[in-house]
């Protein structure tokens, strides 16, 4: 069973940055897809980026320039950088892991942004 646990939530503020980490275990990293979504009160969770096995990389609009994710496949771990956050990047962030229909979610790290 694939086990997917983020680190690196916190409270920043505005103009700052964190790194989440996704550590991966259960199964073979390099098969699946990576991503990260978020889900702030109130709001449905939403695709912040996202990374196929074979490393192509995919931004919603709203983090493009700002936002960064990479894969370690030798370590099995997927990161976020966030930089330049905002009070609306507000949310819990998860990660997720997906190959052919199979799909897992982490339990996910708060960030608030606030001054």
């Amino acid at each position: 069973q694939v086990q997917l646990v983020e680190s690196g939530g916190g409270f920043v503020q505005p103009g700052g940055s964190l790194r989440l980490t996704c550590t991966f275990s259960g199964s073979i990293f390099n098969f699946y897809n990576m991503g990260w979504y978020r889900q702030a009160p109130g709001k449905q969770r939403e695709l912040v980026a996202s990374i196929i096995s074979g490393g192509s990389k995919n931004y919603a609009d709203f983090v493009k320039g700002r936002f960064t994710i990479a894969r370690d496949n030798a370590k099995s771990t997927v990161y976020l950088q966030m930089n330049s956050l905002k009070p609306e990047d507000t949310a819990v962030y998860y990660c997720n892991a997906a190959y052919l229909k199979v799909v897992f979610w982490g339990q996910g790290t708060q960030v608030t942004v606030s001054s």
